[in-house]
């Protein structure tokens, strides 16, 4: 991703951090870690949104999305065994997986560990793509139909989010909540 798709990736995560942060509860329960790939990079470790600087995300190389897919579900492991270990309670996390290419490694392993914490409820993947992404890659990845970013409208995906994300903050922890469907008439998505 580079050039304009890669700028409004960026002025989206900047909307996300400013409207979780006006949101005093979801600033303090919002714990986000974000993973670059090409390389494969955790560039920003678990942490509460307001204990976050943002960062610039730029495009490099390849793209190992498998890579990236299991340290993901590993950070994210690892962030619930330091919650269970201090006895804190915890939402199930969501990973988002945003890309505009193909994986350049092999997916047989990521796929499999998306469909083992999917299936026992350890984690909730959505795969969005941008123009360009392989989406035949992105079906075989992920166990919902991954969604495709109606242009490049990174900062309504990024609205859709923080709004979501703070419906469950002010939830119960076994509250089912609903979330504005994306893929609604003024959805950011479509069906990939």
């Amino acid at each position: 991703m580079s050039g304009r798709p890669i700028a409004e990736l960026n002025e989206g995560l900047r909307t996300f951090m400013e409207e979780v942060r006006a949101d005093s509860m979801a600033a303090k329960r919002v714990d986000l870690a974000v993973i670059t790939f090409g390389p494969t990079q955790l560039i920003q470790p678990f942490a509460t949104i307001d204990q976050i600087g943002f960062q610039t995300l730029q495009a490099k190389g390849a793209t190992p999305m498998g890579e990236a897919v299991r340290l993901a579900i590993e950070t994210v492991e690892n962030r619930k065994a330091a919650y269970r270990a201090n006895g804190v309670g915890y939402y199930r996390p969501w990973i988002f997986l945003i890309t505009d290419g193909a994986a350049t490694d092999g997916l047989s392993a990521a796929t499999a560990a998306v469909r083992e914490g999917e299936n026992s409820k350890k984690f909730s993947f959505y795969a969005v793509g941008v123009d360009g992404a392989n989406f035949d890659q992105l079906r075989s990845l992920s166990v919902k139909d991954p969604l495709k970013l109606r242009g490049l409208s990174f900062r309504e995906l990024f609205k859709w989010l923080s709004a979501s994300l703070s419906a469950v903050s002010h939830s119960q922890l076994d509250e089912q909540v609903l979330l504005a469907n994306p893929t609604a008439p003024n959805g950011w998505a479509t069906a990939g």
